[in-house]
């Protein structure tokens, strides 16, 4: 089985639940179900502990941030430098030394001046075009939808691969050619242009690309930086050599001021040159030899189209540190990047943010963040629910991404609430659900008609699983589940994809796209139907009328043998069903429900599987679907004589009885025959007499079991003595070795240990008190053994803690459901109206030694 935790792959993405180790705990009677009361709270599929979800995640893309803060610094420096030496060479050399200086400093300060604003230019502008060539995800988007394609068509052929009719080669070709045609691309075309296909110039439209130009920027500021280096240098290098600044010898007091200014300049220009030149040497060792955004994309684990995504983002963080402060490049991170990508106009943009959001909430480092900080945006989840409605084949990706997002985002308690508080959110999430029904399915024929059939299907059951995903996780909440009930058309849709048939069961792999769709419609109309309180009573009387609830859990039932756990989640679906009166009497008037629950109950399957392993887990599934069988079964049988006399027409007492030595069926059955005896009507109770073989393994279990075990079987013994006889009945109790006196001493003792009502085993004092007036009634003188043992004593004392939890069958949650047709006070007042009938006392009185007397009653 899956947990839900699991991430959703592409082609699988199943969900399923987790029955983890019900078979031990019903065994030993620890799991109580809905025999208990117990919380109405279910924790929705969270898997992770408090310590990873409160870890700090270490985000790759603060690698990005710093760098590009560091670059930053560099630029900002060399501007600062290219800045003074502008305004030095302006007002100064050129402003106050511009008729005296020479005409080789004068030009060689025209020439570096030029070539620094050239620098300046290219630089700002590299960094717009460098930012839009980013704009595009063509090249990722290309790759992505191969893979897709890829892996949707290996999906559907290994689907295919063990069904009866073989595809040939020529079919999987054509499958392969229509599944490349079913995929579409993102780049769709707009009203507006994209900076990226602008063509600048005509007929050179190829060349003139945005990734073109800022290559073409980046080298003018290579080539600037080199040039003005050499000229500030050779200028520098000149000087130092000895030459005159100026010859002309009426140049005056300010001549001496020349050289130093001179020297000032072409060393700011020389430094601005050399930081720019170290920038691009920085950046090209990052980018290109060290491959940072290569590496981040690793990190980050978003794929190969991943890249597109992870250099816009850089850019985005470089140009927040060029524009603005250097430090506001820092506050980005990737998640707040993609949500803001979300609310673009653009596919593609939209297709980067999703990809993103996909990603980290699936990727278990960042799921935790992740979804925080998604859940925190009500503006950005209403984005989500919003795409779920997109059904242009262009969009389709964003629509999954989307889709893929709000599972994880449901999938937790308080973001779940937000998602379904969103006007029209449970008719987005509808929407997903609409699928194409061909009439051809569960058709022998093969061919063409076949293979487009399945791929048809998988195109939409894709998002019909996503759909039912996001429904299970917000049916955990109960007013979720109430708006699922009053949302138009839901319901019966949901229903619907439960359908099965012996041509799915029986000749499909376990992987199968289709098996997973009816998998997750069982598990989300599970959780609707085991709904607590007023809106449960509702949902599950509406699930009973749509006609086709129990038919087809019948089909499964029937034709699901190698699928046990779609079986358990179907025999689930009928235990909560049976809840209601209406629902009970329908399931057991439908042909074949109880002749399946019973096939399967009394069916011990041996796995086919060599691996030891999974022998284990097989056999561990298999006898949980037994479990919960005979459980469904019980559930029929209480207060219903019809289902009653229904079951006894299967003719199963006496394997029924056997079944009670069985560690795994013994409780189950107990309860079948209890109900059995209890609510059958007068025509069948000659059916009934093979109970009697009962009465040894009941006794054996009352005096030695303990727990959930010992409360049933003294429900079933109360019972099983109306059809024993006397002669029965003394056999029964030679075979163990007991008396009728020790059986009423370990009734004293339950009545002892269980002074107050127990939650795990709320009728264990009920049973015990119905097995004494039992046996008091059938036989007086057992009257004066529980007066000796002070049984009188013992029900005054438990009158005074009864308790409302002992007078009902089952529960819903908190609340009890199917009353018992008897108050546990009335028990106890019955009882002890047998006890003070009894004139033992007198006896008593007159006896030299009552302990004498218990002695002889308990040896007796």
């Amino acid at each position: 089985m899956i947990h839900p935790s699991r991430q959703l792959e592409e082609g699988d993405g199943s969900i399923r639940i987790q029955i983890g180790n019900k078979l031990e705990t019903w065994a030993s009677g620890v799991f109580n179900g809905i025999y208990t009361p117990h919380s109405v709270y279910t924790p929705v599929g969270e898997n992770v502990n408090n310590a990873e979800a409160e870890a700090t995640v270490n985000a790759p893309e603060k690698k990005l941030t710093l760098f590009a803060l560091q670059v930053a610094v560099l630029e900002k420096m060399a501007t600062a430098f290219g800045a003074m030496g502008f305004i030095w060479a302006t007002v100064v050399l050129l402003g106050g030394f511009a008729i005296k200086i020479t005409i080789i400093d004068f030009w060689f300060i025209t020439v570096i001046l030029l070539i620094e604003g050239a620098r300046l230019f290219g630089r700002s502008h590299e960094l717009e075009w460098q930012h839009q060539s980013t704009w595009t995800i063509s090249d990722g988007s290309k790759h992505r939808l191969n893979s897709l394609v890829s892996s949707s068509r290996d999906f559907i052929l290994r689907a295919m691969k063990g069904s009866k009719n073989p595809i040939s080669g020529s079919q999987s070709r054509e499958l392969k050619e229509k599944t490349n045609q079913a995929i579409p691309s993102t780049n769709q075309p707009t009203r507006t242009w994209r900076s990226t296909e602008v063509p600048l110039l005509p007929y050179v439209g190829l060349f003139f690309r945005s990734k073109n130009i800022s290559k073409l920027f980046s080298w003018l500021q290579t080539l600037s930086a080199l040039i003005c280096i050499a000229l500030s240098v050779g200028r520098l290098i000149w000087f130092f050599l000895g030459a005159n600044i100026q010859s002309d010898q009426n140049c005056g007091t300010d001549c001496g001021n020349m050289r130093p200014a001179l020297y000032l300049f072409y060393g700011s220009a020389l430094a601005e040159a050399l930081l720019c030149l170290l920038e691009k040497i920085y950046w090209e060792w990052t980018i290109t030899c060290r491959k940072l955004l290569e590496e981040v994309n690793v990190e980050c684990q978003l794929g190969s189209s991943g890249m597109v995504s992870i250099r816009r983002f850089f850019y985005d963080a470089y140009s927040e540190c060029i524009n603005g402060s250097i430090f506001d490049g820092l506050k980005l991170d990737l998640v707040s990047f993609a949500t803001e990508l979300l609310e673009s106009h653009f596919s593609d943009e939209q297709l980067i943010g999703a990809q993103i959001l996909q990603k980290f909430s699936t990727n278990p480092q960042f799921s935790n963040d992740t979804l925080r900080k998604i859940g925190k945006s009500i503006l950005v989840i209403e984005r989500l629910v919003e795409m779920l409605n997109w059904k242009n084949p262009q969009e389709a990706e964003i629509r999954q991404a989307a889709a893929e997002i709000l599972c994880l985002l449901a999938g937790k308690k308080e973001n779940s609430l937000r998602v379904a508080g969103i006007p029209g959110a449970m008719e987005s999430i509808a929407s997903l659900l609409h699928t194409r029904r061909s009439s051809d399915e569960g058709s022998d024929e093969t061919g063409e008609k076949e293979i487009v059939c399945d791929q048809s299907y998988y195109e939409f059951s894709v998002f019909n699983r996503l759909g039912l995903t996001i429904l299970k996780n917000l049916a955990y909440d109960r007013g979720n589940c109430e708006k699922i009930a009053n949302t138009r058309g839901l319901l019966p849709h949901i229903i619907e994809f439960t359908h099965t048939g012996e041509w799915l069961l029986s000749d499909r792999l376990d992987g199968d796209y289709r098996l997973l769709t009816v998998e997750r419609s069982l598990e989300l109309l599970m959780l609707l139907a085991k709904t607590a309180g007023t809106v449960g009573k509702h949902l599950r009387r509406e699930i009973v009328e749509i006609v086709i609830t129990i038919s087809n859990i019948r089909e499964i039932l029937k034709y699901g043998k190698k699928y046990p756990h779609l079986q358990c989640t179907g025999i689930q679906i009928l235990i909560n069903l049976t809840s209601d009166v209406e629902a009970t009497e329908r399931m057991g008037s439908t042909g074949g429900i109880i002749k399946e629950l019973f096939q399967i109950f009394f069916e011990e399957r041996n796995p086919e599987n060599q691996n030891e392993l999974r022998v284990v887990a097989e056999k561990r599934m298999a006898n949980e679907v037994r479990v919960a069988a005979g459980e469904a079964i019980a559930k029929l049988a209480l207060k219903s004589e019809k289902n009653c006399n229904r079951i006894l027409n299967q003719n199963v007492v006496k394997k029924l009885v056997t079944a009670l030595k069985d560690p795994v069926l013994r409780i189950n059955s107990a309860r079948i025959l209890r109900n059995l005896c209890t609510y059958s009507g007068q025509e069948s109770l000659e059916k009934l007499k093979g109970v009697s073989a009962a009465a040894p393994t009941v006794l054996r279990e009352i005096m030695s079991a303990e727990n959930k075990l010992q409360e049933v079987m003294l429900g079933l013994a109360a019972q099983v003595f109306r059809f024993t006889n006397p002669q029965e009945a003394s056999e029964a109790f030679d075979q163990i070795g007991i008396t009728e006196a020790r059986l009423a001493m370990k009734l004293q003792d339950i009545l002892k240990i269980y002074q107050y009502p127990s939650f795990k085993f709320p009728r264990m004092r009920r049973f015990a008190i119905e097995l004494a007036i039992s046996m008091m009634e059938n036989n007086k003188k057992r009257v004066r053994t529980f007066k000796v043992l002070g049984m009188e004593k013992a029900l005054e004392t438990l009158a005074e803690t009864t308790s409302e939890i002992e007078s009902f069958d089952i529960f819903d949650g908190t609340i009890g459901l199917s009353r018992h047709d008897t108050a546990i006070h009335t028990l106890v007042e019955n009882a002890l109206e047998l006890l003070q009938m009894d004139e033992i006392q007198n006896h008593v009185a007159d006896s030299a030694n009552p302990t004498i007397l218990l002695h002889t009653y308990v040896s007796m």
